[in-house]
């Protein structure tokens, strides 16, 4: 009887590689995932936007922290720390499992290939922003009432009056353009970790970028969904303790009002985040590696 060769058994062990996903192959995995994502069921969807709104809420909270009591400190390596702090938040997201709205502009990829319907776009990113934003502020009022921001001799508590009154004194398009900015760069960090095998590679692949936007000053709306209304709520319904122990009243914080938050801040940022988002990277990286004619397999 015939020996049969090693390379016909069935019993053959298979080749493991560990070969770097290259960005074809990541696109086709962008895809897949922006057609599962579009096709969650609104309840599911509406409770992991919740989490993402919250867990980046916690790296807006531990980047305040670091942020506090920082005056004397270099600029560029105070929003290098603060970046750095920050990204835990993405990493929450996109380990623990969670719907962030800026994140799911790749969505748009597997929309230009026809493999998701414009209604189904349009719902994930409405549930997923009311999500984000019911998680967000409710993890700001949580944190006004934990009194954290008197921590430090009120330092904690002046880092978020003077973050929040910095994004609402933005004018409209400064904003919108720091928001495009922004979610570039998330963006492509939701995109390389399309590259990623394990949890280690996407912890190292996110960090860069969500760095990069903190510390050059970039906009991102469901951060300052945290960001803004802390500082709210500590202009609000701080006590006279605390204004003291800053030396200063809430009168020093004129442009922090709700308006500027929704009309001046959350409403041009949001803008630049989808523009950033959909077109810099998704729209880009479709027509690269996914339009009708494009090259299928391209080296990295």
């Amino acid at each position: 009887m015939k020996k049969q060769s090693p390379e016909n058994s069935v019993t053959s062990p298979q080749l493991i590689t560990f070969d770097a996903i290259m960005p074809a192959t990541m696109a086709l995995r962008a895809e897949e995932s922006g057609v599962k994502r579009a096709t969650t069921d609104p309840v599911t969807l509406f409770a992991l936007s919740i989490l993402a709104g919250a867990f980046i809420s916690f790296g807006a909270i531990f980047a305040t922290t670091v942020s506090a009591g920082t005056v004397g400190m270099p600029y560029g390596v105070v929003r290098l720390l603060v970046g750095l702090v920050f990204s835990t938040g993405l990493i929450m997201v996109i380990i623990g499992g969670a719907e962030l709205f800026t994140g799911s502009n790749i969505i748009v990829m597997a929309w230009a290939s026809r493999k998701v319907t414009t209604r189904a776009l349009l719902l994930n990113w409405v549930i997923s922003f009311a999500g984000n934003f019911v998680g967000a502020i409710a993890t700001a009022a949580l944190m006004f009432y934990t009194t954290q921001y008197t921590f430090g001799g009120g330092a904690v508590g002046l880092a978020a009056l003077g973050t929040a009154n910095a994004k609402t004194s933005l004018a409209f398009i400064p904003a919108l353009t720091l928001g495009i900015m922004c979610n570039a760069l998330v963006c492509l960090a939701v995109w390389m970790c399309y590259s990623a095998r394990t949890s280690i590679d996407r912890v190292v692949t996110i960090i860069p970028p969500i760095a990069a936007f903190v510390a050059a000053g970039f906009e991102h709306c469901i951060a300052n969904i945290y960001f803004i209304p802390m500082g709210l709520f500590i202009k609000a319904g701080a006590p006279d303790s605390f204004w003291k122990s800053i030396g200063k009243t809430a009168a020093d914080f004129p442009e922090l009002t709700w308006s500027n938050f929704f009309v001046g801040n959350l409403l041009p940022v949001t803008i630049g985040n989808i523009i950033g988002g959909s077109i810099m990277v998704a729209a880009v990286y479709w027509f690269i590696y996914l339009r009708k004619g494009s090259a299928k397999v391209i080296s990295g």
